[in-house]
């Protein structure tokens, strides 16, 4: 089965030819590797530091509920109906995919299986999929900073998911941790304050 990086950038620079492509398009690309796929792909927007404005709220629903089927223990990806025709711009996910290329390149470099109890066990896969909903809510939340380290968190997680690597996982829940405490912080003091603090921390105050 070819790399990830390259189906993507098959499909969505030489495949598709309409101006739009459909969420169900992307879920019937992901075909067997379900879970682990969705969540690269959906996270992969928010989590780059380039603008993707409309995609961290829809996405981080269809996350959501990707998250609670993991937790529930379903090898079959259940979506309602209505959602399977939401359209994005080819344009944007074409910029959206080969931003991330390089990423996802880097990845797969280092990615093979190992620690598969992590990822094809019913409790790590329960864990990696509360961890996983906990950054979905997060990304849902119009608030700066509450987007990009969860999306970060469950980019990593799911590539590992993708290729049974339980190690990239575990890196992956461990940012998954580091946006919880991050969009806590945020909630708890407000995000001035936050942000303060970390512009402090980066000029070199601690």
């Amino acid at each position: 089965m070819a790399r990830l990086s390259t189906e993507l950038n098959r499909y969505f620079f030489e495949e598709v030819t309409t101006p739009q492509v459909s969420l169900k398009e992307i879920l019937t690309l992901a075909g067997e590797r379900t879970f682990g796929f969705l969540f690269v792909v959906l996270a992969l927007p928010s989590a780059l530091p380039i603008p993707a404005p409309g995609y961290s709220t829809p996405f981080g629903i269809v996350i959501f509920l990707l998250a609670l089927q993991l937790i529930a223990g379903r090898t079959r990806l259940w979506m309602p109906e209505g959602w399977n025709h939401r359209q994005f711009d080819l344009v944007s996910v074409q910029k959206i995919v080969k931003a991330g290329t390089p990423w996802l390149r880097r990845l797969e470099a280092i990615s093979r299986p190992r620690l598969t109890f992590v990822c094809t066990t019913l409790p790590g896969r329960t864990v990696i999929g509360i961890a996983i909903a906990l950054m979905a809510i997060s990304m849902m939340l119009p608030i700066p900073l509450t987007n990009t380290l969860p999306a970060i968190g469950i980019f990593v997680t799911g590539f590992g998911l993708l290729d049974d690597d339980g190690a990239i996982s575990l890196g992956g829940l461990v940012l998954c941790l580091m946006g919880g405490i991050l969009t806590t912080l945020i909630l708890t003091f407000g995000y001035e304050a936050v942000k303060a603090g970390i512009d402090f921390i980066r000029s070199g105050g601690l």
